[in-house]
């Protein structure tokens, strides 16, 4: 019976004009384009120069700033005022002051992160005593994609296999199809488990083309053992596919099961430490990352991908995946309601 149930699924996909495009595409787009533009590498920061001393030493110094990579030279300015205006006007970020041997940095921080990190690229230049020595242990090339690529397979596996199941029982509320699988003899589990088991393989299908990119487009593969990438990512289709399930069983509208599984997914992230550290956050907030399945999968694959751990390094981690998966899949079959 499972079997017929599954052959129905994948026909009712495949009789879909868009979803098979999206399941290709979907992966394809965030791999290729994300990358490039999540990076928390602040660059192309304006800075004006108001140098007061005309020394060699000063002048130096402004071409250093000139030609670093970070930075923009936006020229130098006669007084500090004048240079203050094209902060106003949106011209300048940074304004660097050389004053009698001294030196002054004044940064927009109406973007707080870019001014800030400015103000650091800007002290490193200016800083006369020698820089400590940095061993770098894992990534040694700073390169923020490898950071970012791993996270990313958390977004593709969150959105393909999360709103794909929650549209599904919803789909079948409306059109009415429903009713035709409450007549049958079909338990509970056989149905809910014929309604994962696709996602689950689309869920591998998903992760083996993001290593695939990975690999051709920017030449990043994991350190550690591939399986456990793929076993750290079927742990998080159980679970986003469950949670799918559990919000369609609830939801009678797919207008209502967006926007509910919407406001789960945008939570789940934030709370995750995918784009900032978790130890940042407040105490209480911080929480919720116990029960938080993504921050264990973020926390997982990056210790696979990048510093080439083993199994027993993210055990911790795995077990906690089973946990909340296999609590959220028991849900998700208590919570469907088999009518006749």
């Amino acid at each position: 019976m499972l079997k017929y149930l599954i052959h129905k699924e994948f026909l009712q996909i495949r009789r879909n004009a868009f979803l098979p495009k999206l399941i290709i595409m979907f992966p394809i787009v965030i791999m290729c384009v994300m990358p490039w533009v999540m990076q928390m590498e602040v660059k192309n920061i304006v800075v004006d120069v108001v140098d007061i001393d005309r020394t060699t030493e000063s002048q130096r110094l402004v071409q250093q700033v000139a030609a670093s990579n970070y930075f923009i030279f936006g020229g130098q300015k006669a007084t500090y005022a004048e240079a203050m205006k094209d902060i106003e006007r949106g011209r300048a970020d940074i304004i660097l002051e050389i004053r009698n041997g001294q030196y002054l940095i004044a940064a927009n921080a109406v973007n707080g992160t870019k001014g800030s990190m400015g103000c650091a690229y800007l002290s490193q230049i200016i800083r006369p005593t020698p820089q400590p020595r940095s061993l770098l242990l894992y990534n040694k090339g700073q390169n923020y994609k490898l950071f970012m690529i791993p996270a990313l397979f958390a977004i593709v596996m969150m959105l393909m296999t999360g709103f794909l199941p929650t549209l599904n029982i919803v789909g079948e509320k409306e059109a009415g199809t429903i009713e035709q699988i409450n007549v049958t003899p079909v338990s509970k589990w056989s149905f809910i488990l014929a309604k994962l088991i696709p996602y689950w393989l689309i869920a591998l299908f998903v992760i083996t083309v993001s290593l695939l990119l990975a690999w051709l487009v920017y030449g990043i593969t994991p350190v550690g053992p591939v399986w456990l990438i793929y076993m750290l990512a079927m742990l998080l289709a159980l679970f986003f596919s469950s949670l799918g399930l559990i919000i369609s069983n609830y939801s009678d509208t797919m207008q209502q099961a967006m926007f509910v599984m919407w406001f789960f997914i945008v939570c789940i992230m934030l709370l995750s430490g995918l784009f900032t550290p978790t130890r940042s956050m407040p105490s209480w907030a911080y929480l919720t990352t116990y029960i938080n399945p993504m921050h264990y999968f973020i926390d997982a694959i990056r210790t696979v991908f990048i510093r080439g751990g083993t199994f027993w390094s993210i055990a911790h981690q795995v077990y906690a995946l089973f946990a909340i998966g296999t609590f959220m899949a028991v849900w998700a079959v208590q919570s469907y309601k088999k009518t006749s």
